[in-house]
């Protein structure tokens, strides 16, 4: 059995834990390392003062929002493409893959552009204070333009994981991380380059990813076949890649929203509040990618049964992701909630008020993160199927519909404990939500599953 032939019988027909764990791990293994050296940038990063910590805090979202264009035609493209290789359309997967790889690039690389001519105004935007402007715009400046390797990261990582090809994901992701790490402390320390150093060096790791992915690609190792005469900016691909997609961007949007609001609401306090608030997110963020990561592996299996109408498959890969990823997020919560102070301190350099303020901050985190498996597990499924308005009201509810109207309110009302509890209140109300749309949703399945038997 060939390379290709070994991922969708991997996808089709092998145990789903099996399968689970197959394209699920891996994936997760090298967002466990992206976010490990994210956290490795603010240690670094945190060492040199707290207006140099919550520069890079500020500059995230803008990240973050680049992320999500890649996440548009990737995550789109994934679901679309898991379901063709599913009903054994190969043609139409080499077409969609190849129009949102390079629909990708052209839009990062405009938008990019657009970052780059206007920084200034969107970092005062999302919350730089007179203190942190300066380091914020050095570390921009060379952070943004490397973002364009980051648009193609993401999106060949999601078009790789629909096709099962985790192994590749994770050694992309792992190669770029240990890069970023290493090069961290030189650049910033031994080259006395300061936060300049820090996006040197992520500019650097986000270039490995690039290459590899490229290798991947022109050795014909894919399922799929990236032709420039694949390119087809159609219609019908444009609607069924970006009906997922745009939902994804928004959720992703949403998240760099929720962390300008953060920051804006930070920023009456002093720095040392947006620098604590910036090492809680990027903690959390540790937990919620290694989610992410492993639900890779859960959606092309949910998208390829769904279109193979294998709906016994399709509820068991949903059942055990569920108890799985739960158990994380519990274990992971407590983490947070016990060690709290000393992990926050790892990032302060001694500032007593970043640690107090953090810990609290991280504890609340930790206790609402027990949710987080579940929530996510539907949210995924929902965009692993194609049903593309119920998840991205879903997708939306964590830090948007929910988060927009508490990080609004409850500072007006609590002060500072406010900004500590909005991302915890945000998180239950999204639960609650999740619980409502879960049921809707296997009621729905259980009638396209009686249909499709008669």
């Amino acid at each position: 059995m060939n390379e290709q032939n070994s991922k969708l019988e991997l996808l089709g027909n092998a145990p789903v834990s099996k399968a689970l764990v197959s394209l699920g791990i891996p994936i997760m293994i090298g967002m466990l390392i992206n976010a490990f050296y994210n956290l490795a940038d603010a240690y670094f990063v945190g060492g040199l003062g707290e207006q140099q910590m919550g520069a890079i805090s500020i500059v995230f979202p803008i990240g973050q929002a680049v992320v999500g264009l890649g996440l548009m035609f990737g995550n789109g493209a994934a679901s679309y493409l898991s379901r063709l290789l599913g009903c054994g359309n190969k043609k139409a997967a080499d077409i969609a893959a190849s129009t949102a790889l390079y629909s990708s690039v052209f839009i990062g690389a405009v938008f990019i552009m657009i970052a780059a001519i206007f920084l200034k105004p969107i970092l005062t935007l999302l919350g730089a204070t007179e203190t942190i402007m300066p380091y914020a715009l050095v570390y921009a400046r060379i952070y943004i333009l490397s973002c364009i390797f980051n648009v193609f990261n993401v999106t060949m990582n999601n078009i790789a994981a629909s096709e099962g090809a985790a192994k590749t994901t994770m050694f992309a992701l792992l190669s770029g991380a240990v890069i970023n790490i290493g090069l961290d402390p030189l650049f910033i320390y031994a080259f006395h380059m300061g936060v300049a150093g820090a996006a040197i060096a992520t500019a650097i790791s986000q270039f490995i990813s690039t290459a590899i992915y490229l290798s991947y690609i022109l050795k014909k190792k894919s399922a799929f076949t990236f032709a420039i005469k694949n390119f087809s900016p159609s219609g019908q691909i444009y609607i069924e890649v970006l009906k997922i997609g745009i939902p994804t961007l928004v959720f992703q949007l949403l998240t760099s929203l929720s962390i300008a609001l953060i920051n804006r609401a930070s920023s009456a306090y002093g720095d040392s509040i947006i620098a604590g608030m910036g090492a809680v997110t990027r903690i959390t963020s540790m937990g919620t990618l290694i989610v992410f990561g492993f639900l890779k592996g859960f959606q092309p299996i949910a998208g390829f049964s769904y279109g193979a109408e294998n709906f016994q498959r399709l509820r068991q890969s949903a059942k055990i992701s569920i108890l799985w990823s739960t158990a994380f997020c519990i274990i992971a919560g407590l983490f947070m909630i016990i060690f709290s102070a000393q992990i926050i301190a790892q990032f302060a350099n001694g500032n007593k008020e970043m640690i107090l303020f953090g810990q609290k901050s991280l504890a609340a985190n930790g206790f609402s993160f027990f949710l987080f498996g579940f929530y996510t597990v539907y949210s995924s499924l929902f965009l692993a199927l194609g049903k593309g308005t119920a998840g991205f009201v879903l997708g939306a509810c964590r830090q948007g519909i929910c988060f927009v109207p508490v990080i609004l309110l409850l500072p007006g009302i609590f002060g500072l404990n406010g900004i500590l509890y909005a991302q915890p209140a945000a998180d239950v109300l999204s639960a609650i939500v999740t619980v409502f749309m879960a049921f809707t949703l296997h009621r729905r399945l259980s009638g396209e599953e009686q249909a499709s038997n008669h």
